[in-house]
């Protein structure tokens, strides 16, 4: 057990300077609008159907899939698909990225997720979930096309993020205009999300043993489209 004279390995990590203590963490009351949502959901949707809440609580979560997608606000998965509480298991993040499998002992937050869905959840599916309009697709297009130097910078999360979407990138840098280009890395993401998923080891064994299937989907928040890759074509179809 770690003492004084042998501390945690990760003592230093957990001891960040300049962290606040909860008591002094700037947080304010939740705003008036989302207490009366939370009251009106409380009251109808919880109380319609608490005997199933009850039972995810009581059970634990055994969603069939895990689905990968960005954090844009207009994205809504569960909408799409019509899907119940419980099950979809989401994870969310800047252009809907998977990096590469990288164990080096650091905070991997998507990482983490794939791992938790695939050992300890056992998902029988993974979807990650691309769209029109991807803000950070744009920024990845203009930092690797030279034009957007802060996100350049060593101290910028989206960018250092990003590069995660170069090897993409360098496949549609010649294709068409800009706007085409970023229609094209839009779906780049998603592939290069699904060949970063395959350098886990416990996601490629799974998936060499049919245990597990991986999906790419792209979705044009505008019109509804949904379009799926098919390894068989190499591009997008519609759904």
């Amino acid at each position: 057990m770690p003492t004084d004279r042998d501390p945690s390995p990760h003592a230093s990590r957990d001891a960040s300077p300049g962290v606040p203590p909860p008591a002094a963490l700037p947080c304010r009351p939740l705003p008036a609008y989302l207490v009366s949502r939370y009251h009106g959901w409380r009251a109808t949707t919880h109380a319609e159907n608490r005997a199933w809440y009850r039972r995810l609580a009581a059970d634990g979560q055994h969603p069939r899939a895990m689905v990968i997608s960005c954090c844009d606000s207009r994205v809504h998965v569960t909408s799409i698909f019509g899907a119940d509480t419980g099950e979809f298991f989401i994870h969310r993040n800047v252009a809907n990225l998977v990096p590469a499998y990288s164990p080096d002992g650091e905070a991997h937050g998507t990482s983490a997720a794939v791992e938790y869905a695939v050992r300890a959840l056992h998902v029988a599916h993974i979807i990650v979930v691309g769209h029109s309009s991807c803000g950070g697709v744009q920024g990845c297009h203009d930092m690797c096309a030279g034009a957007a130097p802060d996100l350049e910078q060593a101290s910028s999360f989206v960018g250092r993020w990003m590069d995660i979407l170069r090897p993409g990138y360098e496949r549609v840098k010649d294709k068409g205009d800009r706007a085409a280009q970023i229609a094209a890395l839009e779906r780049e993401a998603v592939l290069v999300s699904l060949g970063n998923l395959m350098t886990f080891p416990f996601v490629r064994a799974e998936v060499e043993a049919d245990r597990l299937t991986l999906h790419g989907l792209w979705t044009d928040i505008g019109e509804g489209g949904l379009e799926q890759y098919d390894p068989a074509l190499g591009r997008f179809v519609p759904v």
